[in-house]
This record gives structure tokens, sequence and C-alpha cells, in this order.
């Protein structure tokens, strides 16, 4: 598939079909996802793969989602085959940054104009929903909520140093059906782009 046809066609998608993933699809989403820039090649990311339908409803239900939970958007993204939740971790970037080629001699985080690990992971992600798009899939990321996290890491032992950004569900997309999301209220903005300098919107 061309490039310009995956962005044209990438949507959030919120329910499933049943049938499984490959699973050397999702080697190759997470193999993309790992060629993302980060920042001194940090790479300080790592992406957890839930495809059992045990793993998936612990999943579920660490996150708030109890088993006699039901809403449109919750029952059709529990369809999902699969489920990936990229972590970014903070710790790895500090350290990084204080190793001898970079010229800083401590850890501290008000060094950074913007938190990097949080950039490099969403960019990671979003190789992972381009790449569904490639394969014929459909994909949605979305977050977990914050009263969840503890939970989520108790369910799954994530270290302390790693925080998702978000997870992301798989699958095989069924062609115009559950929530059609935002876009289907709101109107796509076009006086994003400035040119010279702010307030000299050009429309694409």
């Amino acid at each position: 598939m061309e490039f310009r046809e995956v962005v044209r066609r990438r949507r959030m998608v919120r329910r499933y079909g049943p049938e499984p993933v490959d699973p050397a699809v999702v080697d190759r989403m997470l193999e993309h996802a790992q060629r993302a820039p980060n920042a001194g090649f940090t790479q300080g990311w790592a992406f957890l793969v839930l495809d059992t339908p045990e793993d998936l409803a612990r999943f579920w239900e660490s996150t708030g989602a109890a088993p006699e939970t039901h809403n449109a958007w919750l029952d059709g993204m529990r369809t999902a085959p699969v489920v990936i939740v990229p972590l970014a971790s903070k710790e790895a970037y500090l350290e990084r940054y204080a190793e001898a080629d970079k010229g800083w001699s401590d850890r501290r985080e008000d060094r950074w104009p913007v938190p990097y690990w949080y950039v490099d992971t969403g960019m990671a992600a979003l190789l992972i929903l381009q790449t569904a798009i490639d394969e014929g899939l459909g994909a949605c990321f979305f977050g977990i909520p914050a009263q969840h996290a503890d939970s989520f890491r108790e369910a799954f032992d994530i270290p302390a140093d790693h925080r998702p950004v978000g997870a992301i569900t798989v699958g095989h997309r069924v062609r115009d059906s559950g929530s059609k999301g935002s876009p289907a209220r709101r109107d796509r903005r076009t006086n994003v782009v400035h040119r010279g300098r702010w307030g000299t919107t050009v429309t694409p």
C-alpha cells in the first residue's frame, strides 16, 4: 500500500471481527515501532503484548472495565483479539543523557524542554497504528484511566520506572460499525499551518 494511502485510511477502529491476528503481523508492528525516532537512541520504551483471552480479560478488568460493565464503546473495544500497551521510561532518558557523550553530568529533568520519553513512545505507537493499516487491519489508540494505573501495573508486574502512554487495540476491522468517533462530529481544522510567522495561515 502506498504511504499516502496508509495515512488517508488511518482511523480509530472501535469494533473488530472474530478472526485472529497473525502473530507475524503483530511482530512486524513491534519491529516497526522500534524504528521510531528517539532522543539519544535511548530506546526508552517497552511494549506489552496481550493476545490470549485470559490476558485480555485481565487487561480490561485491571483498567476499570469489570466483566459486568457494558456500553457501546467498551463492548466494541473488547472484541479486539490483541492489545498492545506502549510504555515509556523517563529514567532511561535521564540516565542516557547523563552519559559522557551527551555532556550532562547529572540527571536533572528540568533540562528537557518537553518529556521526550512520551514523545518518542507516542511516535512508536503511531508506527503500530500505521502498520496495522498497511496490513489491512484496524487499530485504536486510547488512554488507560489514571485512577486504574496502579491496578494495571499490579496485574502485569509493570516495573515502577515504566509508564503506559496508552493502549492499542488491534484486529480485523468490521466495516462501518460501532462509534464513528469525534471526526464524525467535528470538521477537520484547516487553519493550523503558519508560514513565516504566526497568523499567516495556509490551507493545505
